[in-house]
């Protein structure tokens, strides 16, 4: 694989792996038995942790995507 594909294919798998981690975990107000002010969401989340999930999600997409390389320089995938 060319550099550009491997950094191309990486940023697709890491945004797709960004979406089905980002509802890992999170809380509403209601749901953490806080008090929600006049005018605020009651299902706006507490706390995000995006700086977390960011890490998370980087470590997983990651392994997918050595995964797929592996699969593609063993010639599983076409191309």
């Amino acid at each position: 694989m060319k550099p550009w594909s491997m950094v191309a294919i990486y940023f697709v798998i890491w945004w797709i792996t960004l979406f089905a981690i980002l509802p890992i975990g999170v809380r509403s107000a209601h749901e953490a038995g806080e008090e929600v002010a006049q005018g605020h969401d009651a299902g706006a989340p507490v706390s995000h942790g995006l700086v977390k999930k960011a890490l998370i999600n980087t470590v997983v997409a990651t392994i997918i995507f050595a995964v797929v390389y592996w699969f593609r320089t063993h010639g599983y995938l076409g191309g």
